[in-house]
């Protein structure tokens, strides 16, 4: 994994791609006459492999490839001569320490125009460190994390370090999934890359402590023959870029769509029962509200869902251009009647470089994914898509009021509604004139018109019980 790279968005990343040329094929041996599964490594030379980017070292050991790190290389990688398309992997990896980390990359590419001599496209983490996010999605040199395991906190514990961990990766179509030691971890959605080249990494390194370290992979397999999706237990989040789009395993774990991508329907006016006759578009699958020189509610207004909720998980995209000012609210009950937009929790969208409101409130509360003028969101800024490329934000309601904000798949904040904490920064925000503000037993989602132009999408929500 890269730690500093430029995000770029989908339509940019499809129109860098420029597949390299397959090579020539690797030496693939059935794993058993009877199966479909192929070895990709014959556990003695590195026929049908070749280093790419970096200058660490590659080996053969007792059966496994070795990767050694070396001072001030960048990452370097060890990929297939062949590229793939649907396949389901399988390997082993173990890391000696937790100094380092590695991956594995899933179809791709290699130096083409843009990436000059960089290795990009979906990694399978390997990491060890505190962090804890092995098995996760990141965009290797290109989009960054797509798959944190602030997504899925459950599978943290699951890579042991100093033994071997088993690893499988699935890609068929535009789905991608990743297991570890058996259990589930991430399940991305991705339209970017048919196809590319199956890649071994050994982490770039700067201090004499990482220096030399050992990453070990063994029984590496693949299977590209009579693929069938494999069953997803667990219940996890899917990160999905395809837009206003639910996948069959999102919908039987009761996700639905709260904007088709078409019309308006489901949504009204924060101060009427029809939706606004101007001041929103809806065109070309995207949800948006249009300049009105930046004045609050003053246009179309605010809009409201026609139903309300009570526990939920709630995902939605948003693009803001410079300066912009909007935000998502949730439990909001219409019920306080205000000249301007309507009362609730709202999860902040802003420009925090351009638009005032970010240097107003206290201490960053009314910045990018905060508690609006209640809790600031710890953001780092990796995280943070530049202003016109979409980002996920996300609100998750628990059933004992817990509260939690994440920013393109990381937790920024949390909270719980009603309590002491919570009751303590109402009393010093703009909403302590409202009583009991915040803690109403269901309302409304609602998307801000503060006169400034902002899209909304793949807005989908899933109640919890």
């Amino acid at each position: 994994m890269l730690e500093k790279v430029t995000a770029v968005t989908l339509g940019a990343a499809w129109t860098a791609l420029s597949f390299v040329a397959p090579g020539p094929a690797p030496v693939l041996t059935p794993t058993k006459a009877a199966d479909t599964w192929q070895n990709l490594f014959d556990g003695k030379t590195l026929t049908g492999w070749k280093r790419l980017a970096g200058t660490a070292d590659y080996k053969v050991e007792n059966g496994a490839i070795v990767g050694t790190t070396v001072m001030n290389s960048g990452n370097t990688f060890l990929v297939t001569e062949k590229e793939y398309g649907d396949f389901q992997l399988e390997l082993d990896i173990m890391l000696e320490s937790n100094v380092s980390n590695s991956g594995v990359q899933t179809r791709s590419h290699f130096n083409t125009p843009g990436f000059e001599n960089k290795v990009y496209g979906r990694q399978v983490e390997i990491d060890p460190s505190e962090r804890s996010w092995s098995g996760g999605v990141y965009d290797e040199a290109r989009r960054q994390w797509l798959y944190p395991l602030d997504l899925n906190p459950k599978a943290k514990p699951l890579f042991k370090v100093g033994q071997y961990n088993h690893v499988k990766i699935e890609c068929i179509g535009n789905e991608m999934k990743t297991w570890l030691n058996g259990t589930p971890v991430a399940y991305v959605v991705d339209p970017v890359d048919a196809n590319g080249f199956i890649g071994l990494q050994v982490h770039g390194i700067t201090t004499k402590e990482q220096e030399g370290k050992k990453v070990y992979f063994k029984n590496i397999k693949i299977n590209t023959t009579n693929l069938k999706p494999s069953a997803f237990p667990t219940d996890i989040y899917v990160v999905n870029f395809m837009p206003n789009m639910l996948t069959p395993y999102e919908k039987e774990h009761g996700w639905k769509l709260l904007f088709d991508g078409k019309s308006s329907a489901g949504w009204r006016s924060a101060k009427g029962t029809a939706f606004p006759a101007k001041g929103w578009q809806v065109n070309d699958g995207t949800m948006s509200v249009l300049p009105a020189e930046g004045k609050e509610s003053t246009n179309g207004g605010d809009i409201v869902t026609n139903a309300q909720y009570k526990a939920f998980d709630l995902s939605f995209e948003f693009k803001l251009t410079p300066g912009a000012n909007s935000g998502v609210k949730y439990f909001v009950t219409l019920a306080e009647k205000s000249q301007g937009s309507a009362i609730g929790l709202e999860y902040q969208v802003l420009d925090d470089e351009l638009h005032p409101d970010a240097k107003l409130g206290r201490d960053g509360n009314r910045t990018l994914s905060s508690l609006y003028d209640l809790k600031k969101a710890d953001k780092n800024p990796r995280f943070i898509h530049k202003i016109g490329e979409w980002n996920v934000g996300r609100v998750v309601v628990h059933p004992d009021n817990r509260v939690e904000h994440y920013l393109n798949g990381s937790k920024v904040l949390e909270y719980t509604r009603g309590s002491k904490e919570f009751k303590d920064l109402v009393a010093i925000s703009k909403y302590k004139v409202w009583p009991n503000f915040g803690e109403a037993p269901a309302g409304h989602i609602l998307l801000q018109d503060h006169g400034d132009n902002v899209s909304f999408r793949s807005i989908k929500i899933k109640e919890l019980k």
